[in-house]
């Protein structure tokens, strides 16, 4: 028996020293790519200097891709070379010596430079991503030459195919990201339904148009100021609004806003005189907004103009509706209910698992109630998206199916659908 040549340990010792390497690169990649952004943003915030690393890295995914990836072919491709080698010179140069090398290398290279240290990284990111981080930068400034060929190289081939993967190509927003990542923690039950709506309408806020929450024109609750003046203060007494709009004339012609503490104070002063109250000078000036406008941008010139109440008008000028400060807080919230408020009408489950809805509910609320995702982009109430969809004003007794839904139509006045009976369709298919 001839003695083994001590070169071949050497040379297993870096086979093995090679594959630990592999193991590094392949568990930074997993953990330095699954880690949160949020959560390392935080760390850093709380004074983390791994964390700070880590942003720092992943800042730049497309280089730190490209070193992890770089680094990691060049020690599997050395390590399978001298494995090759040492084989080789164990069995001598045979098809038998290169087969077992390969099924050799491939068994320690999937088994403890993947699957494993991929395993552990996917397990703990965050801490397996600030564990790697120091050494990882290093790799990153060392092989920045080359990655920066590499990118170079293939930002090419893709133009040449048309394909854009520039920063500013993304196709998610960050709002979007974010209720995606909302809408998953609630599937998998770590977010409840109401903290998931709260999340979600806030984010809603800039993709939402005041004419989609507004109080139409005919369900604005208006004083005249052509009445009798103790008819005025009968009404703005009875309503359970604090803020009411004055017209003249006619209800587009507004002249103002009557704020029922000036009121009360008013009448106060002139020791319950009606008539010595002037209903005009008491009132504030109307304010009034496009029916374009998105509720972020309403709320922020709420807050802007220390203003509750906005006149929704349409390009011409024409009244279409009124939003309150506490209409945009609802879409955040949900339902705010005083003690003047009435039981939120329109909504009515049925014994047999249907609903009898009124065709002025938004699909919004409905949404919101029933945990539904009825549509919302060509219409704002029940009974436009049925309208929308079945392209005519339907009769009464009509069944359409719709996104899941079947709706039938109980009642209609005029061109206007004032009841529907909406019933979830059930998928038997298996």
């Amino acid at each position: 028996m001839t003695d083994i040549d001590p070169s071949l340990f050497i040379s297993i010792g870096i086979i093995f020293f090679l594959l630990a390497f592999s193991a590094f690169f392949s568990g930074s990649e997993t953990a330095l790519t699954a880690t949160s952004k949020a959560r390392m943003h935080k760390l850093e915030s709380d004074g983390n200097a791994n964390a700070r690393r880590v942003n720092l890295l992943i800042k730049d995914r497309e280089r730190l891709i490209g070193a992890i990836l770089l680094g990691n072919n060049l020690v599997n491709i050395l390590a399978s070379v001298i494995a090759a080698s040492v084989f080789t010179t164990l069995f001598g140069a045979s098809l038998f010596a290169t087969g077992l090398a390969t099924a050799t290398m491939t068994v320690l290279v999937l088994v403890f430079a993947e699957v494993s240290p991929k395993t552990a990284a996917i397990a703990r990111p965050d801490a397996f991503a600030m564990l790697v981080a120091p050494l990882m930068r290093w790799v990153v400034v060392v092989f920045a030459p080359v990655t920066w060929l590499i990118q170079l190289v293939v930002r090419t081939a893709f133009k040449v195919f048309g394909l854009d993967i520039s920063k500013d190509s993304a196709v998610f927003t960050a709002q979007e990201e974010l209720r995606g990542a909302i809408d998953l923690h609630h599937s998998e039950g770590r977010v409840d339904k109401d903290a998931r709506d709260l999340i979600r309408g806030a984010l809603d806020l800039e993709d939402i148009r005041t004419e989609e929450i507004m109080v139409h024109r005919k369900s604005i609750e208006m004083l005249d100021l052509d009445s009798p003046k103790d008819a005025i203060i009968r009404q703005a007494l009875k309503s359970a609004h604090t803020r009411l709009p004055l017209y003249r004339e006619n209800p587009d012609n507004v002249i103002g806003i009557l704020h029922a503490k000036d009121l009360l104070r008013a009448l106060w002063d002139a020791e319950g005189d009606a008539n010595a109250i002037d209903f005009e000078a008491l009132a504030r000036d109307p304010y009034f907004a496009p029916e374009t406008t998105t509720l972020q941008e309403q709320l922020d010139a709420f807050k802007r103009k220390q203003e509750h109440v906005a006149l929704i008008v349409d390009e011409y000028g024409a009244l279409m509706g009124l939003v309150t400060l506490e209409d945009i807080l609802e879409e955040i919230v949900g339902e705010i209910e005083d003690e003047h408020d009435s039981p939120v009408l329109g909504v009515r489950p049925q014994g047999d698992g249907s609903l009898n809805v009124d065709g002025d509910v938004t699909i919004r609320d409905l949404n919101r109630a029933m945990d539904w995702n009825l549509p919302d982009a060509e219409a704002v109430t029940v009974a436009g998206l049925v309208i929308h969809d079945a392209q005519s004003i339907p009769d009464v007794g009509q069944t359409f199916s719709f996104h899941g839904f079947r709706f039938k139509i109980l009642r209609r006045r005029r061109n206007q659908i004032t009841a529907l009976k909406i019933t979830r369709i059930i998928n038997s298919a298996s």
